[in-house]
């Protein structure tokens, strides 16, 4: 199948939802954005990395800065964009090798484009949190008989506070009324005006709520919520770094070199919120520094490999496709998806 077939192929609706592409999303949107290469060494492996704005691309703004000063491993140009369609376009023209993007798209690209995408690590966990305007939701149970806004109807915010719900004796057809909103700035600008009581919202809206509005409380963060509820291993994992199969196989040792830099990158994000906030507004990850660092305590940071990724993924994979099969592809990725432990 040629590559504009298959990227019409891919169920716009289901990318669209995929939720996690929205609900990492920054509070603004910009044009997308490139770091170029430093100057090229020939001993070095080109690697061609896209990413989407938001959570899911803070853990690369280390990368990024290395790559500019010239001291990283391998010779990386990066692209950063806030439209999930054009980072599919890129996997599937070959345009790119790595790519950073929710965990469900990496699983529809796996189904659509006949195992040609491998995932290397998790890097985002759940972003998404519970906020209230009052102080009467301290776990899930007491959702019920209340009135719930959120986003992403049909896609994964949904399928997962209706899980969530239905673990915690809750019947989310009767026992709640759950209003959505098509956007996240409309709910998060609802929220802060003191319109909404209870809101599932994502970072970093969550912090724009809270800046606007301290009255405004984070109640519940979905993460712990799940851990809570799963006996399989399962975890609520948002975001992943994927790579082209072929990329993979013929480049083991880049690929390595990436993901050692890519781990550092992230745990330095984590380490020190004020320098990776400087650096996110620097490379249009995030457009602004102050919200950044404010929200990188809850955006989830985190590097997840091989077996232990594999266990988190394929119980969250069976949630989402238990509530609709296109949010993953079709089909709940087997071992091929997850590239070996590095």
């Amino acid at each position: 199948m040629g590559n504009d077939a298959l990227s019409r192929s891919i169920d716009r609706r289901a990318i669209g939802r995929i939720g996690l592409v929205a609900c990492l999303a920054p509070v603004a949107s910009a044009a997308g954005c490139s770091v170029s290469p430093a100057a090229s060494t020939p001993s070095k492996s080109l690697v061609r990395v896209a990413a989407l704005k938001g959570p899911t691309g803070v853990g690369m703004v280390y990368l990024m800065a290395a790559q500019q000063g010239g001291t990283a491993a391998n010779d990386y140009t990066f692209s950063v964009t806030d439209s999930p369609d054009e980072v599919v376009a890129k996997i599937t023209s070959r345009d790119v090798d790595v790519a950073a993007v929710p965990t469900n798209l990496g699983a529809v690209l796996y189904n659509k484009m006949s195992r040609g995408v491998q995932v290397l690590a998790v890097n985002t966990l759940g972003v998404m949190y519970l906020m209230e305007l009052g102080d009467t939701v301290q776990s899930m149970a007491d959702l019920k008989g209340r009135t719930v806004y959120a986003t992403g109807q049909g896609s994964n915010p949904e399928y997962v506070l209706r899980f969530l719900l239905q673990k915690n004796g809750i019947d989310p057809d009767t026992d709640v009324q759950l209003v959505y909103k098509s956007e996240h700035a409309e709910l998060a600008t609802l929220t802060a005006a003191g319109q909404v009581t209870l809101a599932l919202l994502p970072e970093p809206f969550v912090t724009t709520v809270r800046v606007k509005n301290p009255n405004v409380r984070v109640a519940l963060d979905l993460t712990t919520e799940w851990a809570k509820v799963v006996t399989d291993g399962s975890r609520l994992m948002m975001g992943a770094v994927i790579a082209r199969r072929d990329f993979v196989t013929k480049n083991p040792a880049a690929v390595s070199a990436f993901l050692t830099e890519y781990r550092s990158s992230i745990e330095r994000a984590k380490a020190d919120a004020h320098a990776a906030a400087a650096l996110c507004q620097q490379f249009a990850v995030i457009s602004s520094s102050a919200v950044a660092e404010a929200a990188m305590s809850r955006m989830s940071l985190t590097y997840v490999a091989g077996d232990e990724m594999r266990a988190g993924l394929t119980g969250f994979f069976q949630v989402l496709y238990a509530a609709n099969p296109k949010s993953v592809g079709g089909a709940v990725p087997d071992a091929g998806f997850y590239a070996t432990a590095r």
